[in-house]
């Protein structure tokens, strides 16, 4: 019996209520699989947590976080507290404190989800990179101005470009594209540019290019089938997983994983809708993102099984569609949803 300890961090709104679902989800995987066995510390890190404590999280939080195979995160943001300090007093440490320095996103249209988009060929993966560039804190304000730094170092650069021709290369992907601005950011993009090209040459096997950011937006829209890996630095990443999400029809369906490959640090996956505390109890959340994203971390403990059980047990939900939430044109509440795809998974 295989035992994973796994920490959550249900957070605010909505995300207390996925996580919730996805317990029972991954207690129902362990119930089929029949070897797995899933323990779970819950942790009440949350802006509710800051409006108590003046902090995020305890100032030993990232020694207990650490403690465990996985973390399970639902959202976090809440009127009151501003998103800068949510973000960067929790989820920022943790990437960094953590070396998550990959963020690892699938862009896949399910069965039955129905796309904006007139295409409905939409597979792809972007490689966001997670730890440096965009995000890293750096820089200066006063009321005359302010200086926002980007770090962009060859370690960081080079080692996430590398897992992206790594991750294509392992699946059976023949095309990477990179993300770039390199003609207005002359510094950082010229950098990311050059470490992508002397990447490449260790992959003659693979057709990659660079496009300029602004292009590649649209590019997203028009040709989603000509895309199989993206690789992208922080803040390119973070604004193009989030038009990849909305292609799928609901920002709700999206999963990300923060991962440390060598495997020295848990990894941290979560849905990437918001909080949304507009609907926070009210049983309407989309839980398929949290769901999506239990199965990747599934995947990174090492149970490809389990993980494309889950996936399956919920791509047939979502193609029934009765079940499903408003959100993505059903009828049904976050329970019901959970309860149809915990019966695919136990097969009643």
């Amino acid at each position: 019996m295989k035992n994973f300890r796994i920490n959550l961090i249900p957070g605010d709104g909505i995300g207390v209520d996925v996580i919730a679902e996805g317990v029972r989800v991954l207690d129902a995987v362990a119930v089929r699989h029949g070897g797995l066995k899933f323990t779970y510390n819950k942790l009440p890190w949350s802006c509710a947590y800051y409006l108590e404590h003046g902090r995020m999280m305890p100032p030993d939080g990232m020694t207990v976080l650490r403690d465990c195979d996985a973390i399970l995160l639902g959202a976090v943001g809440f009127p009151g507290v501003p998103d800068h300090v949510s973000l960067r007093e929790l989820l920022l440490p943790i990437r960094t404190g953590f070396d998550q320095y990959v963020n690892l996103r699938p862009i896949k249209l399910l069965p039955g989800l129905v796309s904006p988009l007139k295409n409905d060929d939409i597979d792809f993966v972007v490689v966001r990179e997670n730890s440096e560039g965009e995000y890293c804190g750096r820089g200066r304000s006063d009321d005359n101005g302010a200086v926002q730094e980007a770090v962009f170092t060859r370690k960081g650069t080079e080692r996430i470009i590398r897992y992206a021709f790594e991750y294509a290369k392992a699946r059976g992907m023949t095309r990477v594209l990179s993300a770039t601005k390199s003609n207005a950011l002359n510094h950082s993009m010229v950098f990311w540019d050059k470490i992508f090209n002397e990447v490449r040459v260790d992959y003659p096997g693979m057709e990659s290019r660079q496009m300029h950011i602004d292009a590649l937006a649209g590019f997203f829209i028009m040709h989603p089938d000509r895309l199989q890996m993206v690789v992208a630095s922080n803040l390119f990443g973070d604004i193009l997983t989030d038009l990849g999400s909305a292609m799928l029809g609901s920002i709700g369906i999206s999963p990300s994983g923060n991962i440390n490959p060598e495997g020295i640090y848990p990894g941290m996956f979560e849905p990437i809708h918001g909080s949304a505390p507009d609907i926070a109890g009210k049983g309407i959340a989309d839980p398929a993102g949290t769901f999506w994203a239990i199965a990747l971390m599934l995947e990174q403990l090492g149970e490809k099984p389990a993980a494309d059980l889950l996936m399956d047990s919920l791509c047939a939900v979502l193609k029934a569609g009765a079940a499903t939430t408003p959100d993505i044109g059903g009828r049904g509440t976050t329970t019901e949803m959970t309860d149809a795809v915990i019966a695919s998974i136990l097969g009643r």
